[in-house]
C-alpha cells in the first residue's frame, strides 16, 4: 500500500531541522580527524573509520584507547560495546520505517542517535522516513567531510597537544554523554561505569578500563529493558 505524501510545509520543516542537526553534529568530525592522526592513524585510516564505522562515540573510543597505548583490539572491542545501542535502535525503528531488503541494509549505515531521534516521534511513516533519511544523510556527509578536514589539519599543525587538542576525546565524550543524563537511571549507570573505570586504571593495561566501563553501560541498558508479562 502506498503511503500518503507529506504536506510541503511539514516536509520543508523536517529537512530544515535535519540539516541543522547535521551541521551541529558533523562539526565534531573535525576534532575526531585531528585526534585520530595524532594517535597514529593515517588520514586514510581516519577517514575510513568515519566512512565505515560512522558512530561518533565508538570512533572516539577507539582512537582514545590507541592514543593511551592500548592494543587496537581493545579499542575495537570498546567501540563495539558502545555501538550495541544502535542494534536496539534498529529493533524500534524497523516496524516504524517499514523498509525491507536493500533499503533496510542501507538504512543500517545511518542508524545513529540523531537519525533515530528525528524519526521516532513522527506521526506518520512518510514523516518518520524523511526525518531518518534527511538527518542520517546530513550527519553522514558533514561528519565525513569534517573528518577529512580535521585529519589534514592535524598533519599540518603537528602535535595537537601543543594546542590542547589532546583533550578533544574527553570533551567529545562529555558532549555526547551530557544530553543523555537527564534521567536518574542514566546518571546511576554513568557513575557506576566511571567508578569501575577509575578503579581499574592503576591495575590494568590501557584500554581495559574503558572496555569495562562500556560493559557496565551495556549491562545497565539490558537491565533497563521492559520485561514481558510473566
Amino acid at each position: 500500500m502506498s503511503q500518503p505524501s507529506l504536506p510541503s510545509t511539514e516536509r520543508s520543516g523536517i529537512i530544515r531541522d535535519a540539516v541543522a542537526v547535521g551541521v551541529a553534529t558533523g562539526a565534531y568530525g573535525i576534532s575526531f580527524g585531528a585526534v585520530a592522526v595524532s594517535s597514529g592513524l593515517s588520514v586514510l585510516q581516519a577517514c575510513a573509520l568515519s566512512l565505515l564505522v560512522f558512530t561518533g562515540a565508538s570512533q572516539f573510543a577507539f582512537v582514545g584507547v590507541v592514543a593511551a597505548g592500548g592494543a587496537p583490539m581493545s579499542g575495537a572491542l570498546t567501540a563495539m560495546l558502545l555501538g550495541t545501542r544502535n542494534a536496539l535502535y534498529g529493533l524500534r525503528l524497523a516496524p516504524l520505517l517499514q523498509w525491507s531488503g536493500v533499503r533496510r541494509v542501507g538504512a543500517a549505515q545511518i542508524l545513529i542517535d540523531e537519525s533515530t531521534a528525528m524519526s521516532v516521534n513522527r506521526d506518520t511513516v512518510p514523516a518518520a522516513r524523511l526525518g531518518f533519511l534527511a538527518t542520517g544523510l546530513s550527519v553522514f556527509v558533514l561528519w565525513n567531510a569534517a573528518t577529512l578536514a580535521g585529519a589534514l589539519a592535524g598533519t599540518a599543525i603537528g602535535d595537537p597537544r601543543t594546542y590542547g587538542l589532546d583533550a578533544a576525546v574527553g570533551a567529545a565524550f562529555l558532549a555526547l554523554l551530557w544530553p543523555r543524563l537527564g534521567v536518574a537511571r542514566s546518571q546511576v549507570v554513568a557513575i557506576a561505569a566511571a567508578g569501575v573505570a577509575l578503579a581499574l586504571v592503576p591495575f590494568t593495561a590501557a584500554g581495559v578500563p574503558v572496555l569495562a566501563a562500556g560493559a557496565v553501560a551495556l549491562l545497565g541498558g539490558l537491565l533497563s529493558l521492559p520485561r514481558g508479562d510473566a
